[in-house]
């Protein structure tokens, strides 16, 4: 895999998963529930230390690279998100296969997901930065063709969230996984391209400006 270094913003620092978050993201994750119906987010400290295990099996595997985020100004965790179904299009097998890499690791396209904050830590910009900062790593460190993200169909919020970032809606795919209320999940697809990014990049900087000048 490539390495998975700390990214850090102006609000928030991103550090690779490890156990050491593991306090924090379960406080992150048991604090207010409220809003998780649409997502898997742990919700004791057992299943934490699957989660953090999960994460470092899955980079093991060049599937992701799962990222914590911590609050910049006082180092509380926020939550976490992660590059994950990460694709290898050169990596000697037709069609890729997952867990088989690039000769360099470098992935050809991924996603964005497996993204929840702690309740105070939503709509305050910390989104939108940890967004931004693993975008700038995927277009500007591995130049990659594609990001995709996606979301539960009826999850209002995280759609919305998806379209500010000014990714294309590409239509809804149906039956597509377990939903996390265990039921089946539609899943509204959306993409960024290589193409797409300075656009994106352009007006994920202005909503940064706002959040951190107040204006």
């Amino acid at each position: 895999m490539p390495d998975a270094l700390p990214l850090h913003g102006r609000l928030v620092r991103l550090e690779p998963m490890a156990p050491a978050h593991a306090e924090g993201l379960l406080a992150a994750a048991t604090e207010d529930r409220a809003t998780f119906g649409y997502t898997y987010v742990p919700a004791d400290a057992a299943a934490v230390e699957r989660y953090i295990e999960r994460a470092r099996l899955d980079g093991e595997a060049h599937l992701a690279v799962t990222y914590t985020i911590v609050r910049a100004q006082d180092g509380r965790v926020a939550g976490t998100s992660r590059l994950r179904d990460l694709e290898h299009w050169h990596a000697g097998v037709w069609p890729p296969r997952p867990g088989r890499a690039n000769p360099d690791t470098i992935p050809d396209a991924g996603a964005i997901g497996s993204t929840w904050l702690a309740p105070w830590a939503q709509r305050t910009g910390i989104n939108t930065e940890t967004k931004y900062l693993l975008l700038s790593m995927a277009f500007d460190q591995w130049n990659v063709h594609r990001i995709s993200l996606h979301a539960d169909a009826r999850n209002t919020r995280s759609r919305t969230a998806i379209e500010r970032l000014g990714a294309a809606f590409e239509g809804i795919r149906r039956a597509h996984f377990l939903a996390a209320d265990g039921g089946i999940r539609d899943s509204a697809l959306y993409s960024i391209t290589r193409d797409d990014w300075s656009h994106v990049r352009e007006q994920l900087t202005k909503t940064l400006d706002q959040h951190t000048t107040g204006s």
